[in-house]
């Protein structure tokens, strides 16, 4: 199973508006991605509730894992916006 492991670059971790822009995004590709801490449960990344539920914090590893026959772009888009600090962008667009 195709799988992408990255730290949580953005300051506040996966909560606020970074979870949000996540989640939208996962929704958006349209693609069934899981998202787990660890060894921890794996929820659905277009979940609000289950990505909160991650209590994922800066630096904290995330594994994003699909079986989907897209899943390398899916994995590589979604990798990439958690490789971005999303909370310093938000203070360069105001």
């Amino acid at each position: 199973m195709p799988a992408r492991t990255v730290a949580v670059a953005s300051a506040s971790g996966l909560h606020a508006r970074p979870a949000k822009l996540f989640v939208q995004e996962a929704a958006r590709l349209g693609v069934p991605v899981r998202i787990r801490v660890g060894d921890g449960k794996a929820v659905p990344a277009n979940s609000m509730l289950g990505v909160l539920s991650l209590g994922a914090v800066h630096g904290t590893e995330v594994t994003l894992e699909s079986d989907a026959p897209d899943a390398e772009e899916a994995l590589d888009a979604l990798a990439g916006l958690l490789s971005r600090d999303l909370d310093a962008e938000e203070a360069l667009d105001a």
